[in-house]
Formats: structure tokens, C-alpha cells, sequence
């Protein structure tokens, strides 16, 4: 079963909004067994929206689309709907009574604008959308469905799971789609191909890799399509097997979209916490980790030191060591490590400092010169990096490297007791 995705929105193509709906819809989409073959952006114009459409249903079975359902003039997806299907709109009482749910719990008096909210194409089954009042609408033609749904994106993904997936299950035989993601960080993506080269290779029919690099890491994933769920699944689960025999030295974990979601599992899993003490990461460490629910269980606090004065007064860093080694040497990155566990009273703490760029440079510290710590129970290591790239591409590179070192750490100490 194949699937095209459309998303609308003029805020898209000039890139004021990132894109989330494409990925999301497509995750939901894949883990039922519907294959995306197409994603597809257009603005909000009838004639590149009708264009788009028409290429979306030559191209599969189901076009999910997103965006332009307001209540607002810019917003024409549903007149486009209405031509597309030779229909008209007409004031959906169930809708209607939901819009006036909505704007009597928020304490909004209804305007005529948003009693709009309730016109749907005649021709369409009605979805209605417990989240927002733009609601959801479900075609047939000729076998072929197309869903409209609103571009909010949580809106969209509470449709997609609670009604269009389901429905769209019943509606279609889906087969499977298995994936399995493997978390790999401390080779580069083109070493890491020759590496395993031998092992994609010979990889069965039914299964697909695909390299997924960010900065300093990559993510491996494997793809298995058939009938059978178990049997795929077994697929998968050999060839990791002998993948981790190859280049099981640099797998930091798997079954995560990225390496904060392995912290996070370590740390829960066996009861730890976290202190975080940044200069030249400026808070991202803490914030990819804070991002994901339930930190609080584990992250005890952090602090953003990013001048000396505060390096010494909040994280007890000396004032000898800031003035013979400088702010980016391993002795201030390792006492802003220990400073900080000691002052959060926490299991684990990690530390950076480093120069980011674009200014700040020397010849013996050039852009790119980082320093992590990791302080533990019983120890404080520190390690130096040299990074190239943008300002953002450092930073983000130094957060990746401390998140695989944390895992690979708290998972040793484990093993160890």
C-alpha cells in the first residue's frame, strides 16, 4: 500500500515553519505498514494545491494532505477539495457543535468567521477534530482515499492516530514495515560505510539501510517489508547481531531516534542523576535532554558558566587554574565537572569548554578546540576534541559526544558492580 503526503502552507516553502507534519505523518504511516513514496510542499494557490493533489493519487492508493483549513481567506484548501470532487460546501452540524464546545471552553464568544470552521465539501465523511476546530475530512474516489487534515501539528497527529491510521488499516490489507534504529557515534559516516560494507552487502531482499548522519554521529536504520511482523522482526535482530560484531565498538545503542533518548533510559534505568555545567555549549546540552519527558527524574540542574567569574564563584573553579591553564584546558573542564556534582550532590556530572567560533580563536587553541569532562562516583575523566564545522555544527557535535560518553560510562559502571 503506498501513500503520498501533500502539506500546504505558504509559511512552509519560505521556511518560517520547519516542515514537522512530513516526518510525523510518515512515522505513523510507516509503523502500520503503508509505504511513503512521495512528499510533497506547496503554497497556498488553488492551481499548485489541485496540481499537487492530482500527481499525489496518480502516485498510490491514499494522499494524506495538511495546512490551509482555517478559518481565514489565505486559507483555500477546502474550496480546492470542493473543485477537485465536483462538491459544495455545506454547514456540518456535528462539526458545528464542536467549534461551540471549543470556543465555550476557551470563553470565546463564536464569530461568523469561525462558525466557518464548520463548512466541509458534501461529498466528505467528516472527522471531526477533538483538538482544534478546523475539522478533518476523509475522500473515496476510484479506491483511491485522500484525508485533509489541519496543519497544527498536534492537531494532526492526535487525527492521525486516534482516527486516520485506524480507518485506513480497516480500509486497506497495510502488510508490514519493521524498522530498527542503531545509534553510532566515533567514525565518520564514510569510514563507518567501508567498515561494514561486507555486512550491507549481504543483506537480505527484504531488508534496506539507510545512513542518517548528524554531527558527530550517525544513525543506521534498517528497514524490513513483508507480511509477517515476527519474522521480520527476527530478520532485523540477526543482522544486528552480526552488525555489532563488526563495528559493535562504536554502537552507542538502539530503538532511539537519538542519543539524549539513550541517556535518558540509562540514567532512569538504573536510578542515577545528572549535573550539567556548560561554557562553550551555551545550555544545549541540558536543553536536548530537558526537551524529553520526564527528565526531572534524573537531571538535577545545571549552569550556564560562561565567564570566569562565574566559573569560579558558582562551580569552584580555581582561580589559579583559570589564570595558568585558561578558561579551555582540561584542569578547568575537569574542576567545572567535579564543581558542579559536588554543589548538585549528583551521581554523574559533565562539563564543556572550548572555543565555538566564529572569533575567539588562537594558533594553540584554534575555532574548534573543545574540552568534555565526565565526572563519576569514583572518577573524572576529561577528553579533548577537535572540531571543525559552523558555530552550531561545533556545539552540536560537542553535545553528541557527551551524550554517547555518558551512555557508554553509566552502562560500564553498571557492568562493573
Amino acid at each position: 500500500m503506498k501513500a503520498s503526503i501533500l502539506n500546504i502552507g505558504d509559511e512552509l516553502l519560505i521556511g518560517q515553519v520547519a516542515n514537522s507534519n512530513a516526518a510525523r505523518t510518515a512515522q505513523l504511516l510507516t509503523a502500520v505498514g503503508i509505504e511513503v513514496v512521495h512528499v510533497d510542499v506547496c503554497g497556498d494557490d488553488a492551481d499548485a494545491i489541485a496540481d499537487a493533489m492530482s500527481k499525489g493519487i496518480e502516485r498510490g492508493d491514499i494522499l494524506l494532505m495538511t495546512g490551509g483549513l482555517g478559518p481565514t481567506k489565505d486559507d483555500i484548501t477546502k474550496h480546492v477539495l470542493c473543485h477537485f470532487f465536483d462538491s459544495e460546501l455545506y454547514e456540518n452540524a456535528e462539526a458545528l457543535a464542536n467549534v461551540k464546545r471549543i470556543f465555550a471552553a476557551r470563553g470565546y464568544e463564536l464569530t461568523e468567521v469561525n462558525r466557518k470552521q464548520a463548512w466541509v465539501p458534501r461529498c466528505c465523511t467528516m472527522i471531526n477534530n477533538n483538538e482544534g476546530t478546523a475539522p478533518c475530512m476523509w475522500f473515496e474516489r476510484e479506491g483511491k482515499v485522500v484525508v485533509a487534515m489541519p496543519g497544527v501539528p498536534f492537531e494532526m497527529e492526535n487525527l492521525m492516530q486516534t482516527e486516520v491510521v485506524p480507518r485506513l488499516c480497516k480500509r486497506f490489507h497495510t502488510g508490514c514495515i519493521v524498522t530498527k534504529n542503531i545509534l553510532v557515534q566515533g567514525i565518520g559516516e564514510s569510514f563507518l560505510s567501508d567498515l561494514i560494507e561486507p555486512w550491507e552487502v549481504a543483506l537480505p531482499e527484504s531488508l534496506s539501510l539507510a545512513y542518517l548522519p548528524d554531527a558527530g554521529m550517525v544513525k543506521l536504520r534498517l528497514t524490513a517489508k513483508g507480511d509477517n511482523r515476527d519474522t521480520l522482526q527476527q530478520q532485523i535482530a540477526t543482522q544486528v547481531t552480526y552488525l555489532y560484531s563488526i563495528a559493535g565498538q562504536y554502537i552507542v545503542g538502539e530503538d532511539a531516534d537519538n542519543l539524549p533518548e539513550l541517556v535518558a533510559r540509562q540514567f532512569r534505568k538504573q536510578g542515577k542523576t545528572l549535573a550539567i555545567a556548560e561554557s562553550c555549549t551555551g545550555g544545549s546540552i541540558s536543553a536536548g535532554l530537558t526537551a524529553l519527558a520526564g527528565a526531572s527524574e534524573y537531571i538535577r540542574g545545571g549552569v550556564v558558566a560562561y565567564s570566569n567569574e562565574v566559573k569560579q564563584s558558582v562551580l569552584g573553579v580555581h582561580g589559579e587554574t583559570l589564570s595558568t591553564h585558561g578558561a579551555v584546558s582540561e584542569a578547568t573542564v575537569r574542576q567545572m565537572a567535579e564543581g558542579i556534582r559536588q554543589r548538585l550532590q549528583s551521581d554523574y556530572a559533565v562539563a564543556s569548554s572550548g572555543i565555538a567560533g566564529p572569533g575567539g580563536g588562537s594558533a594553540e587553541k584554534p575555532v574548534g578546540t573543545v574540552w568534555i569532562s565526565l565526572a563519576t562516583p569514583s572518577q573524572t575523566y576529561a577528553r579533548l576534541l577537535h572540531l571543525r564545522g559552523q558555530r552550531k555544527q561545533i556545539i552540536a557535535h560537542t553535545c553528541n559526544a557527551i551524550y554517547a560518553w555518558l551512555v557508554r560510562q553509566i552502562q560500564k559502571d553498571c557492568i562493573g558492580q
